[in-house]
């Protein structure tokens, strides 16, 4: 047994050694530190000099440097243990900004900045367009009417272009309503809960498109002309992009384009180009067209490989060809091929004009920084509301075995997981545009958002599907999910395919942008800057011991000494945050180190990467909605459910890492005792099924928890329309719930006959156990629950030719004139 002295400094030092490593010291603090040691256990003559040799090169920067980090920069260029970045890849990472996705990789995230960062609420006048406009276009076409239809009909288009829907993000000085982001995606929320179709036609107007490039890069000739017109719906613009060989590998195209010189001495563009899935081409007047363009001459001063652009085409360019429509899962939305054979266009139709030739890649690269975080969150969670506001209703009005099928725990799962990932997508809806509103550009996070709010509504409609069963299959005008579950690949698909988004920009592009020293050391790598590259380095090995040991210290103590911004139920989930963000960015610095350049390759562990990241940041939505909104103790239930499912996913994520890094010597230990202590001591798991019985019931009652899960979507108020017809048959069943009660206690009492009380109206009225207004109330909500439940049936003739299907939902909508 060690003497009681020796124990007591081998325990003072370590626990010192463990503060010092938790709060991250510099280099001459763990000198002092290690000098201290040495003085306490009596260290021989040799460890001083040792260690003295040690501390001079490690402290002094010229000795450093010459000694060690040259050497290392050396062995790290040979070895290619840092990826090599390309030109393309260089501009996709510097587009936009690192938001609140560096205190991720930080492992030591600023929860109070987080959770201090602006949850507004919309202005009265973006309000004011929900409550007018939003909800006349709703009001003015079924999705029932328009799919049957394949299109919008010719006065919703007109209202659309009236109403200047398609200029919302334009500026009021160009004619468009300058509406911010969080007023956008507001719009497209209401608009997403009527059709897919209208989200489809208004978002591409208002995200990537011309009207945004040129707000952005435009020359002020093109934004006088152009701007007003496309607010006004004058012009119908696309982008094209996209091509047959060049999918989400977009810096691949092969469109060209050639700049000469005309017979008038003027700059021209000679186009060529074969584009496909381009939404609204066979209707656009105005095409965005990214190409990449050569200039064998010389003309524009900038070599022969000027790079990919964009330039503004117009439809009647001769050579160019639209017209032909692509046929997208059935749902009819305009999605084209737009081709050009020798289109000629003046070298002024380059977006930016000549000076902006070749910047087209970072042009996009900066707009979809942004763009993807707004118009797919917005979509999503329309659809997501859209399924809670149907599916908490027909849980009520839908019956079997004499009870409402919402009393089932089998339906209770998959109604609680809509209500909690709703309240989440909500919140990082709401997050994600306030810091674009707020000047951030955050790419890593609007690819957490497309790819996870493509991926909660997909997994939010099949359980909404199954919920409605036989209700969901049959397709008609009484049908509310139908067309949205044949729509769901789509967003799962385009603007950077889902697979592609989580294992390459999440956490590929992440891993360099975020990290608070790898762009650094690539830069200076590459560069050559030995400076650079030793503060860099220095400072990351510095970070790596602190998260080391951050990451233990929390994960022994569950998170516990982690500081929370606020108190209260909440604040154990920011101490996870935190505890997850230390494993995170450790195994993110393993990973580094041990496959270097070829981790971007390493796409299974990428993926879990990506998972890892995207649920500490909708966790950190969710967290900040729930202070945002007065910490509603209606709502704490929503709260614990969506945080314990986000640590659930954090946590699957990391047994994943955990059992497949398979590098030397850590691997073996990560497999074994690290993976294994993991799952005895796991950071999260799944929701218990009483709290999702809790949340399910909840989205049972009218008003309180439905309605602001809800809020701000199309609900028609008139029973003749499908979803208006079942919130009357919901309401109907809850307030005549309380009277079949009595009757049901009645039965029990001996007062009335055993039978269902539906068959006991008249029975229990002439035995005065109900008055005549009570059975009334009965016999209304039994009528408007039998109604509300059919289902569409058509003869022979009718589904063959589909006129009568046609008609119907004009039908349905001359109630409201």
């Amino acid at each position: 047994m060690l003497p009681i002295p020796l124990a007591i400094a081998l325990s003072l030092s370590l626990v010192l050694f463990l503060i010092l490593g938790y709060i991250g010291v510099p280099l001459w603090a763990w000198s002092l530190y290690t000098a201290g040691v040495l003085a306490v256990f009596q260290a021989s003559i040799w460890l001083w000099i040792g260690f003295g040799i040690i501390a001079l090169v490690l402290n002094l920067p010229l000795l450093r440097r010459s000694l060690l980090t040259v050497p290392l920069m050396q062995a790290i260029q040979t070895l290619k243990l840092l990826p090599s970045i390309s030109e393309t890849e260089k501009a996709a990472i510097e587009a936009g900004t690192v938001w609140v996705d560096g205190e991720f990789f930080s492992g030591a995230p600023d929860l109070k900045r987080m959770n201090s960062e602006p949850y507004p609420e919309l202005s009265t006048e973006s309000q004011a367009f929900l409550d007018g406009p939003v909800e006349q276009v709703c009001r003015m076409a079924t999705d029932w009417e328009i799919n049957r239809r394949k299109d919008l009909p010719p006065e919703v288009w007109h209202y659309l272009k009236q109403e200047r829907f398609f200029g919302m993000m334009i500026p009021q000085e160009y004619g468009g309503l300058g509406f911010s982001n969080l007023a956008y995606s507001a719009v497209m929320v209401k608009l997403a809960s009527r059709s897919f179709i209208h989200t489809a036609t208004v978002g591409v107007t208002n995200s990537l498109g011309p009207a945004k490039l040129l707000l952005n890069y435009g020359t002020p000739e093109q934004k006088d002309y152009y701007l007003p017109r496309l607010a006004k719906g004058e012009e119908m613009p696309c982008f094209a992009l996209t091509e047959p060989t060049a999918g989400s590998d977009a810096a691949s195209i092969t469109s060209e384009g050639i700049v000469f010189r005309g017979g008038d001495e003027k700059l021209y563009l000679l186009l060529n180009f074969r584009k496909r899935y381009i939404t609204l081409g066979a209707i656009a007047t105005l095409i965005g067209l990214a190409f990449k363009l050569r200039d064998p001459e010389n003309l524009l001063g900038k070599g022969e490989n000027v790079g990919i652009t964009c330039a503004l085409i117009p439809a009647d360019t001769p050579g160019l060809v639209l017209g032909k429509r692509h046929d997208p899962m059935g749902v009819p939305f305009y999605n084209s091929p737009v081709e050009g054979q020798n289109v000629v266009v003046s070298i002024d139709q380059i977006i930016g004009g000549s000076e902006q030739a070749g910047q087209g890649w970072k042009m996009l690269m900066q707009s979809l920084a942004a763009g993807r975080g707004i118009s797919f969150p917005a979509s999503c969670t329309g659809i997501a509301k859209l399924v809670t506001r149907v599916t908490s209703a027909h849980a009520v009005v839908r019956r079997q075995f004499g009870l409402s099928i919402g009393r089932f725990e089998g339906v209770e799962e998959p109604l609680a997981r809509i209500a909690g990932l709703t309240y989440l997508m909500e919140a990082a809806r709401i997050y994600t545009c306030a810091a674009v509103d707020n000047g951030e550009k955050p790419a890593v996070v609007s690819a957490i958002a497309k790819y996870q709010f493509t991926e909660l509504s997909r997994k939010l409609v099949n359980d909404g599907m199954d919920i409605l069963g036989g209700s969901g299959i049959c397709k008609g005008p009484r049908n509310l999910l139908a067309n949205v579950y044949t729509a769901m690949p789509i967003p799962i698909t385009v603007e950077g395919a889902n697979i592609l988004t989580r294992t390459l920009m999440i956490f590929g592009q992440g891993a360099i942008r975020c990290h608070p020293y790898i762009y650094q050391e690539v830069t200076a790598l590459n560069e050559g800057d030995a400076i650079a590259f030793d503060h860099a380095l220095w400072h990351h090995i510095g970070l790596m011991v602190r998260n080391t040991i951050r990451s233990i210290v929390l994960s022994l103590s569950r998170g516990t000494l982690a500081q929370s911004p606020v108190s209260g139920p909440t604040a154990q989930y920011y101490r996870k945050l935190a505890w997850a963000s230390a494993t995170f960015a450790t195994l993110t610095d393993i990973a580094l180190i041990a496959f270097g350049g070829s981790l971007k390759r390493q796409e299974k562990l990428t993926g879990r990467f990506a998972d890892v990241l995207s649920w500490m940041y909708l966790g950190m939505a969710t967290l900040r909605r729930f202070e945002a909104e007065g910490r509603n103790p209606e709502d704490l239930p929503l709260v614990h459910w969506s945080m314990q499912y986000a640590f659930a996913q954090i946590q699957l994520a990391f047994e994943g890492l955990f059992a497949n890094l398979s590098i030397p010597i850590l691997g073996p230990v990560l497999r074994g005792p690290i993976l294994w202590w993991s799952r005895l001591n796991p950071i999260g798991t799944l929701p218990t099924d009483e709290l999702g019985g809790t949340l399910a019931q909840a989205v049972e009652i009218p008003e309180g928890v439905r309605d602001r899960l809800t809020t701000n979507i199309y609900v028609p108020s008139h029973p003749d329309e499908a979803l208006g017809r079942l919130e009357q048959a919901f309401q109907l069943s809850i307030q005549a719930e309380a009277i079949l009660k009595t009757i049901k206690a009645a039965i029990r009492d001996g007062k009335l006959p055993p039978a269902k009380p539906e068959k006991l109206i008249d029975a229990a009225l002439e035995a005065g156990v109900i008055t005549a207004a009570e059975a009334t109330l009965i016999r209304e909500a039994e009528s408007a629950r039998n109604e509300a439940i059919q289902v569409d049936a058509f003869s022979l003739e009718e589904y063959q030719q589909g006129a009568q299907l046609t008609a119907w939902p004009t039908k349905e909508l001359m109630h409201h004139a």
